[in-house]
């Protein structure tokens, strides 16, 4: 789960990706319990009705960026049915994932509600000063969002995510938990704990429940887990402060708010950053 979580928010970090079809319609995406993560082995993938880039990198296990290099991909990365992908470098026998891989987003159940998948690896082409997002607008249609916030930016001020008593601290170790658990009310407000974009809201992950998931400039990203409503949505603006979901108990046992700060993709002791 932790590892699935990483996939998705470095993918979140540098690139969305567009659903495959023929003609530049957008189709249905694959839905990730129809395969096993890596379940896929060839030096190529045929793209598929249904495929997007992240759904190729989660079956291939290879990182998104590497996918857009080996292929000379251009944004907004748009796949035809038929379409060869290559999964290796050209001058090497084989491809290794990163290390580096934050996160990567899966789908939402909507047919066009394409989930913010990006990755940040050391062979990523991102200018130091800007990074380009693509998301889905309701449509289906995928509008640039230009985020020109500097890499080494950091937040003047984190607010705590919602009211209540820490319940289960953060843990550095391999199985750990990779935030704070906070008990509380259900119903009770869940408010962003900095400005910045909402590049994940939906469920699609499995043992977060109901998630928010909210970039604050390049190097900070918040994450926010079982909650009862989502009240924003992707590519939204939010404030220091605003309101963005109501705590539950989804994808758990108990009414709470799971609570995240990542930094350049690796989890980071929320508590260290909270007034």
């Amino acid at each position: 789960m932790e590892r699935l979580l990483r996939l998705v928010i470095a993918a979140l970090m540098i690139v969305s990706l567009v659903g495959c079809a023929p003609s530049g319609q957008t189709s249905n995406h694959r839905g990730y319990k129809q395969a096993d993560r890596g379940s896929y082995r060839g030096s190529y993938y045929t793209v598929k009705k249904g495929d997007t880039l992240y759904y190729i990198a989660y079956v291939t296990d290879r990182n998104v960026n590497g996918l857009i290099r080996f292929n000379n991909l251009k944004a907004p990365y748009t796949l035809r049915i038929g379409q060869r992908i290559r999964l290796w470098y050209p001058e090497t026998p084989a491809y290794t994932s990163s290390k580096s891989i934050a996160v990567a987003s899966a789908p939402t159940s909507h047919t066009h509600k394409t989930s913010s998948t990006m990755q940040k690896s050391a062979h990523a082409k991102v200018d130091k000063h800007s990074t380009k997002e693509y998301v889905s607008s309701k449509q289906g249609v995928n509008s640039a969002v230009t985020s020109t916030a500097s890499s080494n930016q950091k937040i003047a001020s984190w607010k705590w995510p919602t009211k209540g008593r820490v319940i289960n601290k953060f843990s550095s170790g391999e199985t750990g938990n990779k935030g704070i658990d906070i008990a509380g009310q259900r119903g009770q407000a869940v408010i962003s704990t900095a400005k910045g974009s909402v590049v994940y809201s939906g469920n699609a992950l499995r043992g977060y429940g109901n998630l928010i998931i909210v970039k604050h400039n390049d190097n900070y990203l918040s994450a926010y887990a079982h909650n009862d409503k989502l009240l924003v949505h992707e590519g939204q603006q939010v404030t220091a402060g605003q309101k963005i979901a109501t705590m539950g108990s989804s994808g758990t046992n108990g009414v709470k708010l799971h609570f995240e700060i990542r930094y350049q993709g690796k989890s980071v002791n929320p508590e260290r950053y909270l007034p």
